[in-house]
């Protein structure tokens, strides 16, 4: 199971090298526009972009954040538990996060069929099929609720191991420096 999670943690690494590098394609095309404008010339759909490229980079990008313990926890409680404590703590926080990542996954899809069945396209000038956009989000979306899934499984099975540094590693408080 570790190395399932091990392996988690470095496709979610890559993950995030594309979604960094996507978000970079958008900063240079929107300064491009911007600078571009004064001299009476602009690519135009710059905002729509880079809207969709914010979507796409946060629903893919998220995974990232939970696989390398980047959530954001209010552990006043835990951290003054036993091994056990902060264990059981850490199983329900990901279970919840989990269950939280099912539910906008699962509901992701409905949005994407009535697109894809009205034939949808966005209203604006560059008239983007919309299924494109939300095919990458939820995909991301997707993505997150398997890594969560994952990380609640094998949450789990360290805690019936009573393997309490699996636990705190993979699903633990990071703390700050």
């Amino acid at each position: 199971m570790i190395q399932l999670v091990s392996l988690l943690r470095r496709l979610n690494e890559i993950l995030a090298i594309g979604a960094g590098l996507l978000l970079l394609i958008s900063v240079c095309v929107t300064l491009y526009d911007v600078i571009a404008r004064p001299f009476g010339f602009s690519l135009g759909g710059t905002d729509e972009l880079s809207g969709y490229a914010m979507a796409i980079v946060t629903s893919w990008g998220i995974s990232y954040g939970l696989t390398c313990l980047a959530h954001v926890r209010i552990d006043l409680i835990r951290a003054r538990g036993s091994n056990l404590v902060k264990a059981w703590f850490d199983a329900v926080s990901i279970l919840s996060l989990a269950t939280v990542a099912v539910t906008v996954a699962y509901r992701a899809w409905p949005v994407l069929a009535k697109s894809i069945s009205n034939n949808s396209t966005a209203n604006t000038t560059l008239e983007t099929p919309l299924w494109i956009p939300q095919s990458l989000w939820m995909a991301g979306w997707l993505w997150f609720a398997v890594s969560a899934v994952v990380l609640t499984l094998s949450v789990f099975l360290f805690l019936l191991r009573g393997d309490y540094a699996a636990v705190e590693e993979f699903a633990g408080s990071r703390g700050e420096a």
